[in-house]
């Protein structure tokens, strides 16, 4: 059975399934963060219940602790987190962009100064892959260079070369180590804003031929506009029947643009960032659960929502424990929002299977107000007399 398959594709949009020996990933796919080997405030048994089907790790923050090597000694991260499901590993590339003042880069490593003691640690493209072997991953990525959203097009471009001779270090790496059946090598293509370098990466990185794709250094600072600009000049680039994968983007409105412009994987931190701060999705648009205007809604956050904390509690009890600072509150709150991240996917799914995307999309912005719009007033009157009725 192949890596990936295509069942169907609307548009641009995709819906397809990775193989893995660990299990299948239907796609489109969100991977929830587990940078430490946790999502925080959630165990496996709580990401199974909200339908992940494969998460992300961090090699960079597990090789600083507990170890990679102690990570393989105990059985590898799935043993190790308990999670018998696929895991995609960074590399510690994009902690090369998020830890400026801690790293150097140079032509051969990035050079971290970790932030838990102060001790240094090269990162080499030898180093990344065989840290992730020890890790045990099911999909690694490849270091790479991730130029700041206001680089110049010359430091763009640097970072893009770089990223390539540092792919082939890792292909060649990764293929020496004898990494282990279904381990599978993805490629990043690297270039900024600029449309002729992102042509070029995509070019470069097809050629050498990889099982999966990826678009990296988006979502690092740039407009909006710009970066769906940049998905949809890439994605097409990329061999149609391999998985594309758009790093670090995870907002509902740009997972549904992002699809539509024929991305298969994502992955974020946002949903469960904002939820331990009291953002939780609802079919309009975020809301803040510490407002007052929750103290007494008897009814769940999203009456149309099947997660745990929208079956069994009331808005206002959520309410309450953000209010009185309960670790609960942090437990519930992410297993809402991650709840709600992976139903939109699984229902951008089934309207590409069919063949109603585009319509799907529509209606998605008709309803769903991005938090820098507002939740227009009738879209907001409307939500509140629904909640209204759930009391009854």
């Amino acid at each position: 059975m192949p890596f990936f398959a295509l069942d169907a594709v609307d548009g641009d949009a995709r819906a397809g399934a990775l193989h893995t020996p660990r299990g299948d990933v239907p796609t489109p796919a969100f991977m929830p963060v587990a940078t430490q080997g946790s999502v925080k405030a959630l165990d496996s048994a709580d990401l199974k219940a909200v339908g992940a089907r494969i998460l992300l790790a961090n090699a960079y923050h597990l090789y600083l602790r507990p170890g990679a090597d102690a990570v393989r000694e105990l059985g590898g991260i799935h043993r190790f987190m308990r999670w018998d499901g696929p895991i995609l590993t960074d590399s510690g590339g994009f902690q090369g962009f998020s830890l400026e003042r801690l790293r150097k880069i140079t032509d051969d490593a990035i050079v971290f100064k970790s932030h838990i003691d102060g001790s240094r640690h090269a990162f080499t493209p030898e180093a990344a892959m065989r840290h992730q072997r020890d890790i045990g991953a099911d999909i690694v990525m490849p270091l790479d260079i991730c130029a700041p959203a206001d680089s110049p097009y010359a430091e763009a471009e640097a970072a893009m070369r770089k990223t390539h001779r540092w792919l082939l270090r890792c292909r060649d790496a990764h293929a020496n180590a004898n990494a282990g059946e279904g381990q599978r090598l993805f490629g990043i293509v690297q270039g900024g804003v600029h449309q002729d370098l992102r042509r070029k990466s995509a070019e470069f990185i097809a050629g050498v031929g990889f099982p999966g794709y990826a678009i990296g250094g988006l979502s690092v600072g740039e407009r909006k506009r710009d970066m769906l600009d940049a998905v949809g000049f890439t994605a097409p680039l990329l061999p149609a029947g391999a998985p594309r994968y758009l790093m670090g983007v995870g907002a509902p409105e740009d997972l549904v643009e992002c699809v539509a412009r024929g991305v298969d994987m994502f992955d974020c931190v946002l949903p469960t960032r904002v939820a331990r701060n009291g953002s939780l999705f609802t079919p309009t648009g975020r809301v803040n659960i510490a407002a007052a205007r929750f103290k007494r809604m008897d009814a769940p956050i999203d009456g149309g929502c099947d997660c745990y904390a929208c079956r069994e509690y009331s808005a206002a009890y959520i309410h309450h424990l953000f209010r009185a600072r309960e670790l609960l509150a942090y437990r519930l709150a992410t297993i809402h929002n991650l709840r709600f991240i992976l139903r939109l996917m699984e229902e951008m799914r089934a309207a590409i299977l069919g063949g109603r995307f585009a319509h799907y999309r529509r209606e998605f912005h008709a309803r769903f107000a991005p938090p820098d719009e507002g939740v227009r007033r009738d879209q907001k009157r409307k939500w509140l007399a629904a909640q209204a009725r759930n009391r009854d």
